[in-house]
């Protein structure tokens, strides 16, 4: 399944900063109804990202009922994101 939608992108402050974006509700709605066919445990989701010119395999990773779209230092620093940016976020999840 594929989607394409804009989302700011936000810092959680730990030991060691992580920059995520949210999906949005339709895409949530999708995620949790296919749980099953999609994670391979504890909820996690394996996926494609592409924002600009860059792509990326990642994990989605549920939180408080939604889905954080992480965003890794190598496309961070490719297409020059930070904490606030709006960023349109190409996903892709499922075989």
């Amino acid at each position: 399944m594929n989607w394409e939608f804009e989302a700011e992108v936000f810092q959680w402050r730990g030991p060691a900063p992580y920059f995520f974006v949210a999906t949005p509700d339709d895409v949530d709605a999708f995620l949790h109804d296919h749980l099953g066919e999609l994670t391979y445990g504890w909820g996690v989701i394996p996926a494609q990202v592409r924002i600009g010119d860059t792509e990326i395999a990642t994990s989605l990773m549920p939180r408080d009922g939604v889905y954080l779209v992480p965003l890794k230092v190598a496309l961070r620093r490719a297409e020059q994101i930070d904490d606030g940016d709006l960023v349109r976020v190409r996903l892709s999840v499922g075989r």
